[in-house]
């Protein structure tokens, strides 16, 4: 049971060092979604508390065992279970939600291609991050590269222009942000057809790596959750097995 209490720490340690990294994360694609949606943000606060109390829970666990303490036990026990059921109602809220989901990111997404000014400092980690997806994605846009012909500066330039961070040449990439220059445009005018960029859009990109990783992602998640049984069951058997004390047996004074 002890043991039990310990990997509570760490698992709590665990949660509270995720949802700090999605609050300080500026160069990947949680970045992009923290910084432009209030949700992932609260979703780490919460994080960060759940954290926090799975360590405290840890050790009024172990103290409550240490010294036989039922009130502690039974304290641990209503926690962990409050915990379980707020994480199997956040699943089946991501499941049945997942297409309003989707539609959300894919707006906040667009959004931030239209608006995509190398130039604009008061936006500039939020820029990076993206232009850091699409590199590491090897990606263009949401659902493809012709989302960028909607971005105000491109569309003044004719599109001769195109994001760095889309090109399939190494040259570009050195420079990993911004907009570089169409070698050859055609009668000084050029459509998403005549970039150098990847085909593929950074959503199937994203769909994707969820599903390489899927069986990583239930795994973790089912290992989270059975040593959450494990630690309510074990904690009422050992609350049950403390007696109160008789206390008829005591001599009077």
């Amino acid at each position: 049971l002890y043991v039990l209490f310990l990997l509570f720490q760490i698992l709590g340690a665990v949660i509270l060092g995720f949802g700090i990294w999605i609050l300080a994360d500026k160069t990947s694609f949680i970045a992009v979604l923290q910084m432009s949606s209030p949700s992932l943000k609260t979703g780490a606060c919460i994080l960060i508390g759940v954290g926090a109390l799975t360590m405290l829970m840890g050790f009024l666990g172990c103290l409550g065992a240490v010294n036989e303490i039922r009130c502690l036990l039974g304290l641990y026990f209503t926690c962990l279970m409050l915990i379980l059921l707020a994480q199997i109602a956040a699943a089946l809220v991501i499941y049945f939600q997942k297409e309003t989901l989707k539609v959300e990111l894919s707006d906040i997404v667009v959004g931030l291609i239209e608006d995509y000014d190398p130039s604009n400092e008061d936006k500039r980690n939020l820029q990076d991050a993206w232009d850091y997806v699409q590199t590491q994605i090897a990606c263009c846009g949401w659902t493809g590269a012709k989302e960028w012909e909607n971005n105000e500066i491109l569309r003044n330039k004719s599109n001769t222009e195109y994001p760095c961070s889309c090109s399939n040449r190494a040259k570009d990439l050195v420079e990993g942000r911004g907009f570089c220059v169409l070698d050859d445009p055609v009668n000084g005018t050029a459509t998403y057809a005549d970039w150098p960029v990847h085909e593929q859009g950074c959503m199937d990109g994203v769909e994707q790596w969820l599903k390489d990783n899927l069986g990583i992602i239930l795994g973790v998640c089912t290992g989270v959750a059975v040593i959450e049984l494990l630690g309510m069951i074990l904690s009422i058997s050992l609350c049950k097995n403390i007696h109160s004390e008789d206390y008829t047996k005591v001599p009077k004074s």
